[in-house]
């Protein structure tokens, strides 16, 4: 495997595409990417935290493993429409541009989720709850499968070449910061409401939150312009679309790599920042006060180190950064359950450090990946349908999964052995994936349009 890699020898900026992108443009337009970003993943956080209260509202009483597991099903539902989602968003953002999709997906987020803050019970309208709530979570599936490609797609559009991680990796950061904004919100709501108060009405509020937010997010979005290489390919290709079928044939290759490897940032990601605070409340037995605020200093701690590591990808390279969140999941996946496990404060926050590192490591490099791997024709359905069909069977199931096994095995060891094999597979799919970060999508896409005459 061939690691030596010196990017920095890269032009900053090759082409027109994007040399004429000012610094305060690029500044702009990462900043909208993160705040859809932030709230399209704070809406799915919210679910995740408050899992044991959803199972309890949504699901008749009786065995709460059966009802927790039911509510991660319904949880993973959403996953499973999210290549649907890409697909159809992917498809849409290559034809009519960007800006205009990612506008969209924020729209229908925020009012999926403010829909499932007022959800009647169980206990009101019997099934019909559980029913409307897989509603909910599928629309809220739908859209996310064409926001995180489409925003670090956006973002990287504007990059200059040697910089792409660096821009990107603030859509990690972003996740990450959304991920703490719902954890210490649903903390701040656990600490100061009544048990009572909280599992009747108290719930409901972050989830009420996504309106405002929301619209603030869509405001923001629809007021800057369209990526300057979508205009230039868009242009030259005048109508002329490439059909899904077509994009699959061409682009299997690198959708099968990178479809390897994300499987680790997937589970990685749900394993660490939504499994993590079921496993320490359920099956470890700490108060939800204290994981909630041990959830929140891990997750800020990720969201402030992500663009450090996006510095880090630009440097030393793709297919490095690849390798070095392989080994570090691979490697501390188990002693991290272990530490975790332990049964403190510190204990919880310890363990969840360690996770925290190979997870933002695997992000961070998947969202420049994600990019790089195709060209600008079909960069948002092919980068989309990777990325989601990945998080569909790896990070969707990761709650669900980690709950079966401890559950089947008795073995609270079970989930951190599942996630080191998931991180061996992705270290051998890090030796098929060629290095990407001297790649010039100008000349690229110069080279597709020759091709196609």
């Amino acid at each position: 495997m061939q690691l030596d890699h010196n990017p920095s020898t890269s032009t900053s900026a090759s082409a027109a595409g994007t040399a004429n992108v000012s610094p305060a443009t690029l500044r702009k337009v990462t900043f909208a990417a993160s705040a859809g970003t932030v709230v399209e993943w704070f809406d799915f956080a919210v679910y995740g935290f408050l899992a044991p209260i959803i199972a309890r509202t949504f699901f008749p009483e009786g065995d709460t493993v059966v009802a927790l597991l039911q509510t991660f099903a319904v949880f993973a539902v959403a996953f499973a429409l999210r290549p649907i989602g890409g697909a159809f968003f992917g498809m849409l953002g290559d034809r009519i541009g960007r800006k205009r999709v990612l506008a969209l997906t924020v729209l229908l987020m925020s009012g999926a989720t403010m829909s499932i803050g007022l959800l009647p019970s169980y206990e009101t309208i019997g099934i019909w709850a559980a029913v409307l709530l897989t509603l909910a979570r599928s629309l809220q599936g739908l859209s996310a499968g064409g926001e995180y490609a489409g925003a670090v797609t956006y973002v990287i559009e504007h990059s200059p070449q040697n910089e792409r991680s660096r821009h990107s990796s603030w859509m990690p950061a972003s996740t990450f910061a959304s991920f703490a904004g719902a954890a210490l919100l649903c903390y701040l709501l656990t600490a100061n409401l009544p048990a009572e108060s909280m599992d009747s009405w108290g719930w409901r509020i972050p989830f009420l939150v996504a309106a405002p937010m929301g619209l603030i997010a869509f405001y923001i979005r629809r007021k800057l312009d369209e990526s300057p290489l979508f205009k230039e390919v868009s242009e030259s290709s005048a109508a002329t679309h490439t059909p899904l079928s077509a994009t699959l044939k061409k682009q299997w290759k690198p959708m099968a790599i990178l479809t390897g490897y994300i499987s680790l940032t997937a589970l990685s990601f749900y394993t660490f920042s939504t499994y993590m605070t079921t496993f320490l409340s359920e099956v470890v037995g700490l108060p939800s006060e204290l994981v909630l605020m041990s959830n929140v200093l891990a997750l800020t701690f990720a969201a402030v180190i992500a663009p450090v590591i996006g510095r880090i990808c630009d440097r030393v390279g793709r297919r490095r950064t690849m390798f070095a969140s392989s080994v570090l999941l691979g490697g501390l996946a188990i002693p991290a359950y272990l530490l975790a496990g332990g049964g403190s404060f510190a204990n919880a926050l310890g363990g969840q450090l360690l996770l925290a590192v190979g997870a933002v490591t695997a992000n961070v490099v998947t969202a420049v990946l994600l990019s790089e791997a195709f060209p600008t024709a079909v960069r948002y359905t092919a980068s989309a349908v990777t990325y989601n069909v990945s998080y569909a069977i790896f990070g969707g199931t990761a709650p669900f999964v980690a709950t079966f096994l401890i559950s089947l095995t008795d073995n609270k060891l079970a989930p951190a052995i599942y996630l080191t094999v998931i991180a061996a597979g992705a270290l051998v799919a890090t030796f098929f994936m060629p290095e990407t970060s001297r790649k010039s999508f100008e000349e690229e896409d110069k080279a597709v349009r020759n091709a196609g005459k």
